[in-house]
């Protein structure tokens, strides 16, 4: 008899992070287990060369609902989110950056708007109610915003904050996005939102606390570049696709 799904699968990327992740584990499972909600946590190490998978592990050994997916090699974030939610089972799916800058309490905030029925609820850090406790350094803060300008240009319309690493997805919507899915690296966020749109999944942006982590993978001239790179072939490669088939499913 199959294993019954769980009420909330938390896909968590890591790179690297030895430093933290046995930190980040710990959070997330004294909060859900507070909660009483059935639940499980993918950790997926993405061509981790230091001690993260082993720490994954050994915590796993005492917390049957963490689970480590590994590869080598490193792929990109992007890849490792897309690895983990479509291996991810349940009900609802959390993807949550592995510094925990958006602290997972901010869960409660996201829920009541898939509870209404859209499909995907987004943490938002440029929204009036955010509280931003400690920010990113200004040139990082202002590049932010100017890329997010062009994007919501090329690509995803009226969603002030594509790339905070804080989403909430249902496990149809989740499923039918990463599928479609290919870039690999940071672009991901921007990528999935987009076919999201197109899918015509609605989508809350919600505003939430957020506080800057040091240790960013970011590199922001070289990345930032690729992502331009990634949002023009985007818009180029959708000009010449067929239209997608949209669901049906309640409109906010």
């Amino acid at each position: 008899m199959a294993e019954a799904a769980p009420r909330l699968s938390v896909v968590i990327p890591a790179y690297n992070e030895e430093q933290r992740i046995e930190r980040t584990l710990q959070r997330i499972v004294e909060y859900l287990d507070a909660r009483g909600d059935s639940y499980e946590i993918l950790v997926v190490s993405d061509g981790s060369t230091d001690a993260t998978e082993a720490i994954v592990q050994r915590f796993a050994q005492t917390h049957p609902q963490v689970h480590l997916l590994a590869y080598q090699p490193n792929r990109g974030k992007g890849h490792a989110v897309r690895y983990g939610i479509l291996r991810a089972r349940g009900e609802r799916i959390l993807f949550s950056d592995a510094d925990l800058a958006t602290p997972i309490e901010e869960l409660e905030k996201l829920e009541p708007y898939l509870d209404q029925g859209y499909a995907i609820a987004i943490g938002s850090r440029p929204l009036r109610e955010s509280q931003l406790i400690v920010r990113q350094p200004f040139y990082r803060e202002m590049a932010g915003r100017a890329f997010n300008k062009v994007v919501q240009l090329l690509a995803v319309r009226g969603i002030h904050d594509t790339q905070c690493g804080f989403k909430l997805f249902t496990r149809e919507a989740a499923h039918d996005i990463f599928a479609r899915c290919q870039l690999n690296g940071f672009s991901f966020d921007f990528e999935a939102l987009y076919y999201a749109q197109r899918l015509g999944y609605p989508i809350a942006e919600v505003p939430i606390r957020w506080r800057h982590q040091e240790g960013s993978k970011v590199r922001l001239l070289r990345d930032g570049l690729r992502m331009l790179r990634d949002l023009v072939w985007l818009r180029l490669n959708a000009w010449r696709s067929a239209p997608l088939n949209a669901k049906a499913l309640p409109r906010k």
